[in-house]
């Protein structure tokens, strides 16, 4: 057989070194040779200055954030480039006029490149948002506006841009991202400048950095990875003079690895090769709702961010986008009218997917139960009502750890999908699964995907994407992936570089196997429905069961005290403002034109809701974000006061204001107190004294504290009472008093529980009904100081080694401000460093909630003068208790943890997150600690702590700076946790009386209502959480259907059977369960037959933990009772 192998050899053979070639690459691009690699061929023609580019500019005034329309009516002046404007987050308008060369209509593309060295936004000239701009020459710079091609032939073009002097992340003083602020930065204007790119030398460049991608990520020495280095160093030896034809040339030698003519079949290409992908890739933008810059500049972000990817839907037909959080959707639709219409289109097209299904992507552990389903219930209502459909997959990349609440609250939100991918972070244990189940602590699940390209800010790169697999942790159950890429965090996302490579990336695997397949045009929702069949309704997953605990970011738990107890609040406010306003629509007589204000309740839970954004609640932004969140919260607390007042306007017959108001004026002639939850309660309540010493007429004051500026009552309220009942000391009471017995020796005590405080810490509680001692012998309770200084993350982190470095404190003086017997108090007071610490302890003469043998809270209210800096100030207990797991309240229930440290992933939860109690109990006794502010908690061995202050500097220098106020108690009781009253304790401790004033001359209040006309009966484990009129009811007509929303759960962790009673004065027609968002569910049977006048009641069954919302439909105002009009109720009455 003939063949061309020659017989003779003479020469040195094709040998390469392979390390030197690969290092090579590098020169292709940029560098010390970019004025003779390809980078000197990236343009054709520019052209800047007067004549070609013309500028004009207004500066806005201060940090103000006009809109266009305001903009353009003011007085612009002329201006060029190298001009700076500064200084940090202002704001500058240009108007841009062009003059099109008219030689340049034969180019494919004409450009204006505009840098102005921060984030900038470019209009049409009759305000429609065009795209975004990010300056500079960072991964993220797009500064190119492409030229319409009417404009290049007609030779004129026109626009207004909005420059923003802030990078896409903020403007960090020194570089380092997380620094504080530098407010005096200024931006140059680098380049005004009409451009003809070389489009065949971008794409060149594409096909040259896919190449190099694929040489530098892949494994070594296989077939795809030594072809693509063999073609990049051809493509390097064919490059000459650089010209179109050169060009081409190169361009073909790339068809060797994406093979012949791919680049002509476009978003074609991804309909080639493997029938089913196993990455799919889903644009999106992450934008931070606040961070390192404020709410208004993230206004802006998203106009820009999104403008530009819709942009390029138009030129990557397979582009989809995915965008979460309904605040910024609002924020859009309030300021860039147009720009939301165009959204509008592409939402309607297929191509901008929602996703989410919240207000905004909160944090995953600090919000109430109540919090998060109004996080969804107004995110999911938004969108439905905006764009005619509803989020199906839960959406939370960023937030730093998850309740185990959320399946079931995600469900009932009607989403059975979830993302996220956080849990990446850890800096403990990786964590084991990618795709699996998420089961909730009640038992509902959730299909949960965790990318394995850990991060949501992909850049759509081969490394990724094979990332995706080859970092996959259960690819024996399913082996596709989420490829979640685009710029993000401050915005931006997907840039055409990182679309066009994904299409070479697709073209590389329809030839070779080397590499999985990716594919794009698919949405989030086919990519979990594709998981839900494949593996047969999920039952072929893994299973994670609990919390997704972040072993990270531990710190977030306290930092920011004055924010974290602004939530609580206001989220209890909100609360009991639904709560009054019901039983005002409820019971307001005929002659009140008292309507329920759901327009003033939604504008303070979105408040609130935005607050909960994950860099703003868990108090790692800059100061400027809680200078915004403090001012929200300061709103909410005036109009909730504002429609308490109105509500209670109806509900009582006589005008009455709340304590501490400063329209109180004079002297009242007594006090009442309004208990606004559903359970029991007995309570001290201290009321003011008036300087000559006279005593309100009510309530009884039976204690005078020793300087005789406040008295002290005892009221009680039965179960579901709204009204109190004036009461004396009775055998029930158990008398409180303080003996002092040196200068820095005090015991305070009542006949079941005795503490003893010597040298400034607490030596001793005692349980003098079982002879128990609680605090381990030759150890003492306190107050601690931690050395606080976390390898990076300042107002995120607190490390373990965190621990080595304890130091008790010892409070230094004592005084005693009342004796007994309602209230014993002790005020202690220590300094340390810079900071002056006070803390009144007291005892009260109550137990802490009604229940039967129970003891006493220890009440420590402190108010702190704190000046520290990376310093971690907590209270703790070391107890005589032993156990393996400490519980800790979330959501609608409970979790538990270990105490002890027998793996990394016990050691791991050194802080956790707990919201209004944290209880460390063995069988027969037990201890906790009880917050109204503070959600960081820790159980280590025995010794059971409250986190209280932290003292970060960045991002804001100043964080906890200044005086605080909070409170916490402990609380001994008999019996095991589930035995315990411990969650109900923590509800009232979370629930102060509204204390109202009596104006003089007024001798007796009367009430409408004396008591809940919704009330529990049976198991003491269901709760009522919630009261609230319907979110679809018509409150401004009052002929309107009336319905009234309950929202219960089950509190311990068990079965519960109750029985809702409803009083015979609210006339009840039907009742349904419902989901969260209020639909229908099933119809419930009404016990007793409402037209026969008496009261009706609901037979309940709960499994453990589970949430359930009850949806009760009102007689209408043609019925008897609805509105009240014959309703003559016993008055209650609550003052004398």
């Amino acid at each position: 057989m003939a063949t061309s192998y020659p017989e003779l050899n003479y020469g040195n053979g094709a040998k390469w070194i392979k390390n030197l070639t690969q290092s090579r690459l590098s020169n292709f691009l940029g560098g010390h040779f970019a004025d003779v690699n390809l980078s000197s061929k990236m343009f054709v023609h520019r052209l800047d200055g007067p004549g070609v580019v013309d500028l004009q500019v207004w500066s806005a005034p201060g940090l103000t954030k006009p809109l266009f329309a305001e903009a353009m009516r003011q007085k612009f002046r002329p201006a060029k480039k190298e001009e700076s404007f500064g200084p940090s987050c202002t704001n500058h308008w240009w108007k841009v006029k062009m003059t099109i060369p008219s030689s340049w209509k034969e180019y494919e593309r004409v450009q204006l490149e505009f840098d102005p060295g921060c984030e900038a936004m470019i209009f049409s000239t009759d305000g429609v948002p065009l795209q975004g701009i990010t300056g500079g020459y960072g991964g993220d710079r797009r500064v190119e506006h492409i030229i319409p091609r009417g404009a290049i032939l007609r030779g004129t073009y026109e626009v207004v841009i909005e420059s923003s002097c802030n990078g896409m992340f903020g403007v960090p003083w020194n570089g380092d991202t997380i620094a504080p602020p530098d407010m005096n930065r200024y931006f140059k204007l680098a380049s005004a400048d009409l451009v003809v790119p070389n489009q065949e030398a971008w794409r060149l460049m594409w096909d040259f950095s896919a190449l190099r991608e694929l040489v530098d990520s892949l494994p070594g020495n296989s077939a795809l990875q030594n072809k693509a280095l063999v073609t990049a160093n051809a493509i390097m030896n064919a490059f000459t003079t650089g010209d179109d034809e050169n060009i081409k040339q190169m361009r073909a030698i790339a068809e060797d690895v994406f093979g012949k003519g791919w680049e002509a079949k476009g978003p074609g290409i991804y309909d080639e090769g493997a029938r089913k992908a196993q990455v799919i890739g889903i644009s999106y933008c992450h934008i931070d709702t606040a961070w390192l810059w404020p709410y208004a500049v993230t206004q802006q972000k998203t106009a820009r961010s999104w403008s530009t990817q819709i942009d390029l839907m138009g030129r990557y037909p397979e582009h989809r986008f995915a965008c979460s959080q309904a605040q910024q959707f609002k924020w859009l639709e309030q300021q860039y009218p147009p720009l939301f219409e165009k959204l509008k289109h592409k939402v309607a097209s297929g191509q901008f997917h929602l996703i989410g299904g919240a207000w905004i992507e909160n944090d995953g552990n600090l919000p109430s139960g109540e919090a998060l389903v109004r996080q969804f219930l107004y995110g999911q209502r938004y969108f439905q009502s905006r764009f005619g459909k509803r989020c199906e997959t839960a959406w939370l990349p960023d937030s730093f750890g998850l309740t185990a609440a959320y399946p079931q609250l995600i469900r009932d939100s009607g989403m059975k999908y979830f993302f996220t991918q956080k849990l990446s972070w850890n800096n403990i244990n990786v964590f084991p699964h990618t795709t699996f189940n998420w089961v909730g602590i009640d038992g509902t699940q959730v299909l949960c995907h965790m990318t394995p390209v850990d991060t949501y800010t992909a850049q759509a790169n081969v490394g990724e994407v094979n990332k995706a697999i080859s970092n996959h942790k259960n690819l024996e159950s399913n082996d596709t992936a989420l490829l979640v890429f685009g710029n993000g965090d401050g915005g931006g996302g997907a840039l055409p570089k990182m679309l066009e490579n994904l299409r070479r990336i697709r073209a590389v695997t329809n030839n070779h196997r080397e590499l999985p397949p990716v594919s794009m045009g698919s949405t989030v929702e086919q990519f979990f429905e594709d998981i839900e069949r494949d593996s047969k309704g999920g039952r072929s997953l893994p299973v994670w069961r609990g919390e997704l605990y972040l072993e990270f970011h531990r710190g977030t738990y306290t930092s920011h005290g004055s924010i974290k107890k602004g939530n609580r609040k206001c989220e209890i406010l909100l609360r009991d403002v639904e709560r009054v306003a019901t039983l005002a629509t409820t019971y307001q007589p005929a002659s009140s034109d008292y309507v329920y204000p759901k327009k003033s309740i939604d504008e303070c839970w979105e408040k609130v809701l935005l607050n909960q954004f994950h860099d703003v609640l868990p108090g790692s932004a800059i100061g400027m974000v809680y200078d915004d969140a403090e001012r929200l919260y300061s709103e909410v607390r005036h109009d909730c006061q504002k429609m308490l007042d109105q509500a209670f306007e109806v509900l009582l017959t006589t005008p009455s204001t709340a304590c501490g108001d400063s329209v109180l004026g004079g002297r009242p002639s007594g006090f009442l107190a309004l208990n606004l939850t559903p359970f029991s309660r007995q309570e001290v309540v201290e009321v003011p004294l008036s300087g000559d010493g006279d005593l309100p007429s009510f309530p009884t004051v039976i204690q005078r504290s020793l300087d005789g500026k406040r008295g002290y009552a005892l009221i009680e309220y039965e179960k579901d009472s709204i009204c109190n009942r004036e009461t004396s000391m009775h055998d029930e009471c158990l008398p409180a008093s303080v003996e002092s017995v040196s200068s820095n020796h005090f015991i305070l005590q009542t006949p079941v529980i005795k503490m003893t405080v010597c040298e400034g810490r607490i030596t001793s509680i005692y349980d003098l009904v079982l002879g128990l001692e609680l605090i381990e012998e030759g150890q003492t309770g306190g107050l601690v100081i931690f050395e606080d200084r976390p390898n990076y993350w300042d107002a995120w982190d607190v490390e373990i080694h965190h621990l080595e470095t304890r130091t008790p404190l010892a409070f230094s003086s004592f005084r005693v401000v009342a004796q007994g017997p309602l209230r014993a108090t002790i005020e202690a007071h220590v300094k340390y460093g810079r900071s002056d610490i006070k803390v009144m302890i007291s005892m009260d003469g109550t137990p802490a909630t009604r229940q039967y043998d129970l003891r006493p809270l220890i009440r420590f209210d402190a108010e702190v003068d704190w000046h520290e800096k990376h310093k971690f100030l907590k209270f703790e207990l070391p107890l005589s208790i032993n156990n393996t797991v400490a519980t800790y309240e979330c959501q609608f229930g409970f979790v538990q943890r270990p105490t002890y440290k027998n793996t990394t992933l016990d050691a791991a939860k050194f802080e956790v997150c707990g919201h209004k109690y944290a209880d460390f109990s063995e069988f027969g006794y037990g201890v906790a600690i009880l917050s109204e502010s503070k959600y960081g908690f820790a159980c280590e061995g025995n010794v059971l702590r409250i986190s209280l202050l932290r003292a970060a500097t960045a991002p804001d220098a100043d964080q906890d700076q200044g005086l605080h106020e909070f409170s916490w108690a402990v609380m001994p009781h008999a019996g095991s946790f589930l035995e315990s009253d411990v969650p109900r304790a923590a509800y009232l401790f979370n629930s102060p009386l509204h204390v109202r004033a009596i104006p003089q001359g007024v001798a007796a209040v009367e009430s409408f209502v004396r008591e809940f006309p919704f009330s529990l009966h049976g198991a003491r484990n269901i709760f009522l959480e919630t009261v609230k009129r319907g979110e679809d009811d018509d409150f401004e007509s009052p002929a309107a259907k009336k319905t009234v929303i309950l929202r219960l759960y089950e509190a311990f962790g068990g079965h519960g059977h109750t029985e809702l009673r409803i009083s015979r004065n609210v006339h009840v027609v039907a009742a349904y369960t419902t989901n969260l968002l209020e639909d229908t569910k099933a119809e419930l049977t009404l016990s007793c037959d409402i037209r026969g006048g008496g009261a009706s009641k609901l037979d309940l069954e709960f499994r453990g933990f589970e949430v359930k919302t009850v949806k009760l439909v009102l007689a209408d105002a043609e019925g008897t009772l609805a509105t009240n009009s014959n309703f003559d109720p016993v008055p209650a009455v609550i003052g004398r």
